[in-house]
């Protein structure tokens, strides 16, 4: 599909190496350099005549890849000269503002902060550096040849998980990596000390589930983009990802495969009713799943979790392809359940009231498109349309490329809603009034269409063009980045937008937020050279493809 070759099927139980079938197939993409690394120059430091390219559409996927292993400049719409290309003059900015948040401890670069946000009265811990936040930032120096930074972080997040981890006497499981840290800095003892929070300090005492995710999915990206193993088969690194798989894959009294989850524990870390198996955490989870798979040693406890992970997948990628999916439908199945439906021959397994289905989903649903819902469990099923769980769906190849096409039908049918003036909404629709007191606790910030509660954030910019490339839809991803361009510099690059278009910049959002800046020049770099993708997706898995069949619009 979309130029890329099928993977082979991968033999249940069996180890991948990096390079097995899990990856994009990037043969016919400029080869990536291996290590020892020659550091490229970004945007703003190439010539002009280093930049003078054969400018070809993006009509199609295929027509992305420059010939010869050369790096293409930003290609556009409507050009099919030969032109000189013009680097967007913000893009030297946003460099120089993304090395003015890096945190050094010892002299090493280790991270990025939060926020570089001066105007700001309250720092808060917006000066540390977060597990999520600092990924945009890695895959940034990754694709600019500068991996040192994103080893230090992994080594030093890495030591950070071995703390002991309690709570008000209570202690947390040991695989459990910090939601940030800070590098505090002694000038008279000339010393420098970590502080790490594993959720004792953050808003609710939640602690992140993401963060050790993150932390495997950035690991491969490092692995691929370097070519060096050397890191991820250390043992430090293998204890890392045992630690982390020991923790998720621990068996319980839940009947499904799903990772039963609190409000606040990803990327939406307040109380947004997230609560129970958020598709933001399962999409995750998966992915780290397989790229654990592709990169943990084949000795003895090694093949243990490998034939862990590899049953575990195979009911994760069935119950969320199944339960999870809402197309036109699929609705309309739903909106005739019977309910009380008892034994093994059930329709409504989960007993879901159809009286519960939104009004506002009737109109929102297009005849063409679907997407993964934000939650399901017993009686209760979140409609809610989460942005970043759909991104990492299709780029794990959680989804089916079926489903991946469906969700690019939806954004396009619905571009008002989930992109309007400023890419791209985290959630949809807003949570108002009574709703918006019971399910966010009277949250000031989390207001309709703001912040977590429908508000515009430019950090999934890079996830969404992520997604468009990889199911051969580039040219929305320009669309959506031209549309980011106009305002962002001169908003001085804000944390979130507010509104129902994203026309306002949030109310209480810091400026200079770093994961903005860097989202924004991981999706141009993407988009220059699409065989950086390599680093951040997995091709379908023909193993794990259940025969579902669901609406005409998967294949249109």
């Amino acid at each position: 599909m979309n130029g890329f070759k099928e993977p082979g099927m991968r033999k249940v139980g069996s180890y991948s190496s990096m390079a097995d079938g899990d990856d994009l197939d990037l043969s016919r993409l400029p080869d990536r350099p291996k290590l020892p690394i020659e550091r490229q120059r970004s945007c703003d430091e190439r010539s002009m005549n280093e930049l003078s390219i054969n400018v070809r559409g993006l009509e199609s996927f295929d027509s992305l890849y420059s010939p010869g292993g050369m790096r293409s400049g930003f290609s556009t719409p409507a050009s099919t000269a030969r032109n000189p290309f013009e680097p967007h003059p913000i893009i030297a900015e946003a460099w120089e503002a993304l090395r003015r948040s890096i945190v050094y401890f010892k002299g090493e670069p280790v991270g990025t902060i939060a926020a570089y946000d001066h105007a700001s009265e309250e720092v808060l811990n917006y000066d540390q550096v977060f597990v999520r936040d600092f990924v945009p930032s890695a895959l940034a120096f990754l694709m600019n040849g500068e991996p040192d930074i994103v080893k230090n972080f992994l080594l030093k997040t890495l030591q950070l998980q071995g703390w002991e981890k309690k709570i008000d006497r209570f202690m947390l499981g040991e695989g459990v990596m910090p939601a940030s840290f800070k590098v505090s800095h002694d000038p008279i003892r000339k010393t420098d000390n970590l502080t790490a929070d594993f959720g004792e300090s953050a808003i609710g005492r939640v602690a992140p589930v993401d963060s050790g995710f993150w932390w495997i999915i950035l690991l491969r990206a490092y692995t691929k983009s370097t070519g060096d193993s050397t890191l991820a088969e250390s043992p430090e690194c293998q204890r890392g990802m045992r630690l982390i798989l020991a923790l998720c894959l621990s068996e319980g009294f839940d009947t499904f495969p799903t990772l039963l989850c609190a409000d606040g524990c990803s990327m939406i870390d307040r109380r947004m009713g997230i609560y129970g198996y958020p598709i933001e955490i399962q999409a995750l989870f998966f992915m780290a799943l397989r790229c654990a798979l592709s990169m943990l040693k084949q000795d003895a406890e090694g093949k243990e979790f490998i034939a862990r992970i590899v049953k575990r997948l195979h009911a994760l990628s069935y119950h969320i392809r199944s339960y999870f999916w809402i197309d036109f439908q699929q609705l309309n199945d739903i909106y005739r359940y019977k309910t009380e439906e008892y034994s093994h021959t059930a329709v409504n397994k989960f007993n879901v009231i159809p009286d519960s289905i939104p009004d506002w989903i009737f109109d929102f649903m297009p005849a063409r498109g679907g997407y993964f819902i934000g939650n399901v469990s017993p009686a209760r099923m979140d409609f809610r349309w989460f942005a970043l769980g759909n991104c990492v769906a299709i780029l794990s190849s959680l989804a089916t490329p079926e489903q991946s096409v469906a969700i690019m039908d939806l954004l396009e049918e619905r571009w008002d809603q989930l992109l309007g003036e400023m890419p791209l909404k985290i959630a949809y629709p807003a949570l108002e009034s009574r709703e918006w007191q019971i399910v966010t606790g009277c949250d000031p910030k989390n207001t309709r269409w703001s912040y977590h509660n429908g508000g515009t954030w430019p950090v999934l910019l890079w996830l969404f063009t992520a997604a468009c490339i990889k199911t051969g839809r580039p040219q929305i991803a320009r669309r959506a980045i031209d549309l980011a361009e106009n305002r962002l510099s001169k908003d001085g690059w804000p944390e979130y937008y507010d509104g129902k278009l994203g026309r306002y910049i949030g109310k209480q959002a810091r400026k200079f937020q770093t994961w903005s800046i860097a989202g924004y020049l991981v999706a141009k770099m993407m988009l220059e050279d699409p065989s950086h993708l390599g680093m951040i997706s997995l091709e379908e898995d023909k193993a794990m493809k259940p025969p579902i069949k669901r609406s005409a619009s998967w294949t249109i």
